[in-house]
């Protein structure tokens, strides 16, 4: 079983830099983690039985925090909150953490889990799972206003007062609990994004 590794920054916060550098580095960061799993998509994905054919692959708010660049994907198959490493020497520090290895990440909002992957055309990356599957959103825009929602609220101080470690897998009745309002009267509240309804989850654990 993968252990939980130590937290690695106390609060992620975001990047100050505006630079035309800093904005082609996060630009290409964007398009390199959107075309790998659009890859992935195309190669790998077309017969899984919980698409949602009406989502295509999608990289949102794609921004430098502390750990990395830290973005929201939409994908056919899932939401999830998305770390990269930002430097080589980043990169090469996270080849010595295992495949599914797990970390907690203390943003303003609370602190979350995020697992290990990797993929041959981005290397190693860091997810945590917002909505999977996503069969709930009737169209694109809905689920990338969703996602944009809950990256914002990430760093939004007032979600805080829970600082418990948030699960990496959802709840799929939680889901459906939080995203419907979203495919017919627009996002659900920033809270419910991240924690989900207390009347779904008999309370924040």
């Amino acid at each position: 079983m993968a252990m939980i590794t130590p937290m690695i920054k106390p609060v992620i916060t975001p990047m100050t830099d505006v630079s035309p550098a800093a904005a082609t580095a996060q630009a290409a960061a964007a398009a390199k983690l959107q075309a790998a799993f659009e890859a992935l998509y195309r190669d790998r994905m077309q017969d899984v039985p919980i698409l949602n054919g009406r989502l295509r692959v999608a990289c949102i708010g794609m921004r430098g925090c502390d750990d990395g660049w830290l973005a929201a994907l939409v994908t056919p198959w899932f939401i999830n909150l998305m770390l990269l490493p930002a430097s080589a020497e980043a990169a090469e520090a996270w080849r010595g953490i295992d495949i599914g290895g797990k970390s907690l990440h203390q943003f303003p909002a609370g602190r979350f889990e995020f697992i290990m992957g990797e993929l041959a055309d981005i290397g190693r990356y860091r997810m945590c799972s917002l909505f999977s599957p996503v069969l709930e959103f009737e169209d694109q825009a809905a689920a990338e206003l969703t996602a944009a929602a809950a990256l914002d609220a990430l760093f939004d101080a007032e979600h805080g007062d829970n600082a418990e470690a948030r699960a990496s897998g959802a709840v799929a009745a939680e889901q459906a609990a939080v995203v419907a309002p979203a495919a017919t009267a627009g996002t659900p509240s920033r809270r419910g994004l991240l924690f989900g309804p207390a009347s779904v989850r008999g309370g924040q654990s």
